[in-house]
């Protein structure tokens, strides 16, 4: 019993370490999603981790550039890596490209999100 308590703390310590990671799909949402949540993911955490593998590693490339080209984030680091993952239909290991972006806030990052916010209540609807 004591074994899965140990367990359990330790991998609620690693889930702890990435709650500002979001690992991006190209087909479940919409591109915008993403945008956004990455917003509320810097406005709580500072910073995020965006993370894809294969065919979304395009999304996941256009979300962090609309946030810095917007001015609400900055690159600070990017790390691109191949995966291997298990393939079920073929029986045999794939690889996969895997990107990790992670964005810190800009220094006017606050300041945009309430101009934005303000917008939105007067009706203007900026995204």
């Amino acid at each position: 019993m004591e074994e899965i308590a140990e367990g359990v703390n330790k991998m609620n310590i690693a889930d702890a370490q990435k709650k500002n990671r979001i690992q991006v799909s190209n087909t479940k949402k919409p591109l915008f999603f993403y945008v956004n949540l990455a917003k509320r993911y810097m406005q709580q955490h500072n910073e995020v981790e965006l993370s894809a593998l294969g065919m979304a590693i395009s999304t996941v490339v256009s979300v962090a550039e609309i946030l810095k080209n917007n001015g609400f984030a900055v690159e600070k680091k990017i790390l691109t890596s191949t995966v291997e993952i298990k393939d079920d239909s073929r029986g045999r290991p794939i690889q996969k490209a895997k990107i990790e972006i992670v964005l810190g806030k800009t220094a006017n990052f606050d300041e945009l999100m309430a101009a934005a916010q303000e917008g939105i209540e007067n009706g203007n609807g900026e995204d």
